[in-house]
C-alpha cells in the first residue's frame, strides 16, 4: 500500500464507526489520493476500472463519503452542482479558480486571501478554522478556452 499513514488514518476511523474494514476501500483510497486533479466519483471510479481495478460503484461512491469524513478528502462544489474530491491528506491549503466556460480549475494560495479569513473570523467573533475560497471567472485566451466559441 503506497500511502501508510492515510490507510492507517483509515483503519482506525473504520474501526472507530463500526464500519467494515474492506480491502476494496483501500484500493479506492489508494486511487483517490493517486489522482491529480479534482474528480468526481464516476470519473475515479471509470479511472479504476480502465486500470483493472475490481470495485463497484457503489464501493467507490460509499468510500468516498468515508472518506471524505474521517479528513483524508475534501468534497469541492465549484458551482456546477456536481460533487468533486481532492486529497486533503499532506496537501497544503489552497484556493480555487475556475473558468466558467470551459470549466478548467486552477489552484492558487494567497496569503492575502488567509488573511481577509482570518480577519472577517476575528471581526465577527468567530475562531477560525478552516476556509475555501473560489474565484468564477472566463478565460482570457480564447484559443485555449475549448469551450469559448461554442457559445
Amino acid at each position: 500500500m503506497k500511502h501508510q499513514e492515510a490507510a492507517e488514518n483509515l483503519r482506525e476511523y473504520l474501526k472507530n464507526g463500526n464500519h467494515r474494514v474492506t480491502p476494496e476501500r483501500f484500493i479506492v483510497l489508494d486511487a483517490a489520493l493517486d489522482f491529480k486533479e479534482h474528480f468526481s466519483a464516476d470519473e475515479l471510479y471509470a479511472s479504476m476500472k480502465s486500470s483493472k481495478l475490481k470495485v463497484s460503484r457503489a464501493t467507490v461512491y460509499n468510500t468516498l463519503d468515508l472518506l471524505a469524513d474521517c479528513s483524508l478528502l475534501t468534497v469541492r462544489n465549484f458551482g456546477d452542482k456536481m460533487k468533486r474530491y481532492e486529497s486533503s491528506f499532506s496537501k497544503q491549503s489552497h484556493d480555487h479558480l475556475i473558468c466558467i466556460n470551459c470549466g478548467k480549475i486552477v489552484e492558487f494560495t494567497s496569503e492575502q486571501v488567509g488573511e481577509i479569513y482570518k480577519n472577517v473570523c476575528s471581526k465577527l467573533g468567530f475562531e477560525p478554522v478552516n476556509y475555501s475560497f473560489n474565484i468564477f471567472a472566463k478565460c482570457k485566451n480564447k484559443e485555449k478556452c475549448p469551450h469559448l466559441n461554442e457559445k
